[in-house]
């Protein structure tokens, strides 16, 4: 055999570690501190609408629908939400599962240690409202979640090289992937139509999709900015929403 038939694609082990990279995040939020038993999930500090659907199997549109819930979906601790899960208990201890649960860090990064504001240009994604804000709390959002109209443009906020587009990253929905450097990835989730193909080389505020409700309950976008596979937050480093980069 040759050597190289051996040899694998660069393009392609670049999206395979985007993929694990944006899954690991997932997994994280899987390693929760809720518990739930009997189809009823009590709420804990950290927890978010979204990592309870994680944890239960149970769909965003189906816990609002069974609990009355309505966007932002605020919920406190302590709540009881229904949930569609079978008698299970989850637990940070692990205790009554003869298991330790693995807690993975919400930043492999500190935030003492991320870039400085100004390291990069970064373009808003899009415009609307901001409904989720970032979270560093263990399950919480790893981006931020802007509102919009089904069929509004989508930007790339850097210029780079698209590194996944497709819809098999479950939560995530019709994804795209942009790689901006050895450390920086931008994540575009939710969309409705997809604009660019895997491999291709994007402008800084080239359009690349339309805002759609792609495995979610509301017309969103779901932004994602990741400094060395860390997910840090976005309204840090973007402009005052309407401006123009600074640097």
């Amino acid at each position: 055999m040759r050597a190289g038939r051996l040899m694998i694609n660069p393009l392609r082990r670049v999206m395979c570690l985007a993929i694990i990279l944006l899954m690991a995040g997932c997994a994280g939020n899987k390693s929760s501190v809720g518990s739930y038993s009997g189809g009823v999930y009590t709420v804990k500090r950290g927890d978010t609408l979204y990592r309870i659907s994680r944890i239960t199997g149970t769909s965003i549109k189906d816990l609002a629908g069974m609990n009355g819930l309505s966007p932002p979906y605020t919920i406190e601790v302590g709540q009881q939400l229904k949930v569609k899960g079978t008698s299970k208990t989850a637990s940070s201890s692990g205790k009554g599962s003869g298991k330790t649960a693995k807690v993975v860090p919400s930043s492999a990064v500190p935030q003492s240690s991320w870039p400085p504001v100004g390291d990069r240009c970064w373009r808003w994604p899009t415009t609307g409202k901001v409904v989720m804000t970032y979270s560093t709390s263990e399950g919480g959002n790893k981006g931020i979640d802007i509102a919009g109209s089904r069929g509004q443009p989508i930007y790339a906020a850097g210029a780079g090289k698209v590194v996944y587009v497709g819809n098999q990253l479950r939560g995530y929905g019709n994804l795209i992937m942009i790689k901006h450097s050895e450390d920086y990835i931008t994540a575009y989730a939710h969309n409705d139509t997809l604009l660019v193909n895997n491999g291709q080389s994007v402008k800084a505020g080239q359009k690349i999709a339309t805002m759609g409700s792609s495995d979610t309950d509301s017309v969103k976008l779901h932004f994602q900015l990741r400094y060395r596979a860390t997910a840090i937050d976005p309204l840090r480093y973007l402009p005052p929403q309407g401006s123009p980069p600074k640097c």
